[in-house]
């Protein structure tokens, strides 16, 4: 891998990193608001995301289908549904703010499971980053490297807030601020793996670009309306999460327009 590919799959953890390194500089946890608007942000980050960075151009690799050009995208789309309905079911994790586990029963503890719940959503993050490099690299997708950089800087901007979520929560709950740090930064070490895994597959993958690239999407939407929008909504504040994901939404379409 050339070295732009590899910082372009390193930016989104770089992001979560910078975000655990908050729990250094700050004595309390962020407010219920503050955690609303960020939630709001980063699902606007990725709706956007899964829009522009994967579904059309999922749908542009399949022009040459004519009026069913739809299909590979609305088949991705469903499978990355089902892949991560299928993960959100059977692996044990604890949601921030909540005490009672998802998944199937185990014996893990809190705290994995707390990196657990956010590991589950940054895999398809991390799998959208790889799909995007794969096709840039094979040079036959029509996608260009500063839109493949843009997909990265996007889904970085919406883990920095994610890595303060994590690892504050911990420092809170009487784990030490190293601790705590780490367990923030291994929330997001799932990305880069994910990404790397997919652009090893690049040879199986290209053929199967526009699915794949709307699997992203699908997933990335899963993890938006079942998580993201109830936590942004629920409670007082909910305007403040409305916003913040309409500034993450349209900062998300301006980097992939004006980059890609």
């Amino acid at each position: 891998m050339t070295g732009v590919v590899v910082e372009g799959l390193l930016i989104p953890f770089l992001g979560t990193t910078l975000g655990a390194v908050c729990v250094f500089f700050m004595k309390n946890d962020l407010s219920e608001m503050v955690k609303k608007v960020l939630t709001g942000f980063a699902a606007g980050v990725m709706v956007a995301a899964s829009i522009w960075s994967l579904i059309i151009p999922a749908m542009e690799q399949s022009e040459n289908m004519g009026k069913m050009s739809f299909m590979p995208a609305l088949i991705g789309f469903w499978i990355g549904i089902l892949f991560l309905l299928a993960i959100d079911t059977f692996t044990p994790h604890l949601h921030i703010g909540s005490d009672e586990a998802e998944g199937i029963k185990s014996k893990l503890n809190r705290t994995t499971m707390m990196v657990l719940a956010v590991a589950i959503h940054n895999i398809p993050e991390g799998m959208a980053v790889g799909v995007v490099f794969a096709g840039w690299i094979a040079g036959k997708a029509n996608i260009t490297m500063m839109g493949a950089l843009a997909l990265s800087i996007g889904i970085a901007i919406q883990n920095f807030p994610e890595g303060a979520i994590v690892s504050m929560p911990l420092a809170l709950e009487g784990h030490s601020k190293w601790k705590s740090f780490v367990y923030g930064v291994l929330s997001g070490a799932v990305e880069p793996l994910a990404a790397i895994l997919t652009i090893m597959l690049s040879g199986i993958i290209i053929p199967a670009l526009p699915y794949l690239l709307a699997f992203a999407a699908g997933a990335m939407m899963y993890v938006v309306v079942e998580e993201l929008i109830p936590e942004m909504a629920e409670g007082e504040h909910s305007n403040m999460g409305t916003i913040a994901f309409s500034v993450g939404f349209t900062l998300m379409m301006v980097l992939d327009v004006a980059l890609g």
